[in-house]
């Protein structure tokens, strides 16, 4: 949704860097003023970045409040969207399409609660792509990397630079590396006993 030059606010958009809300894939949040917004507050990804549209007349303050809000239900929104396998095997054919030219086909791809120490796994003999049920409820662009993961050893078994080039056509591959890396140290913290509020 572009902005119109002509009924914007006096302030221009601006790229904020808001604290990640709790939940909420962290990135650059864009806030888009408008003098003719007068209540409503709206947002939604445009690629790498968040835009949150708010009326001109809000403070700072009130701004801030209102991305962390906007950021947490995109979040809630985004981890709703779990598909069940017979939708994972139609995302997995039109992202062979569009990132690998169609020549990974999956036989089967399927959800499975027992691999606990991977996000995925392939066997190129039965054609056979299974991904972890951690995965849902993760943003849409990591599993999407980790199902192009799996797509990509259909065609390359192993992960020398051929794999990788496969690799290089998904534009947010690094950023979902991250993210799992951050998963998994996360879930090495050790856990710390809750504050107590007196």
């Amino acid at each position: 949704m572009p902005v119109d030059p002509l009924h914007s606010a006096a302030r221009p958009p601006r790229s904020a860097s808001h604290p990640p809300a709790k939940g909420a894939e962290s990135g650059a949040v864009e806030v888009r003023r408008s003098a003719r917004r007068r209540r409503t507050v709206s947002a939604y990804r445009e690629g790498d970045r968040t835009i949150v549209l708010i009326p001109a007349r809000m403070s700072d303050a009130e701004e801030r409040r209102w991305v962390k809000v906007m950021l947490e239900r995109l979040a809630a929104q985004e981890s709703k969207r779990m598909l069940g396998d017979a939708e994972l095997a139609d995302h997995a054919a039109r992202l062979s399409e569009q990132y690998l030219g169609g020549r990974a086909r999956p036989d089967t791809v399927r959800w499975v609660t027992n691999q606990n120490t991977r996000w995925g796994s392939c066997t190129p003999a039965e054609g056979s792509i299974r991904l972890s049920h951690r995965l849902q409820g993760m943003p849409e662009y990591v599993v999407d990397y980790v199902l192009l993961h799996e797509l990509a050893h259909l065609l390359v078994p192993g992960h020398g630079p051929d794999f990788w080039r496969l690799l290089e056509a998904y534009p947010r591959t690094e950023r979902a590396r991250g993210y799992l890396e951050g998963v998994v140290a996360a879930e090495r913290l050790p856990h710390l006993p809750a504050a107590r509020s007196e």
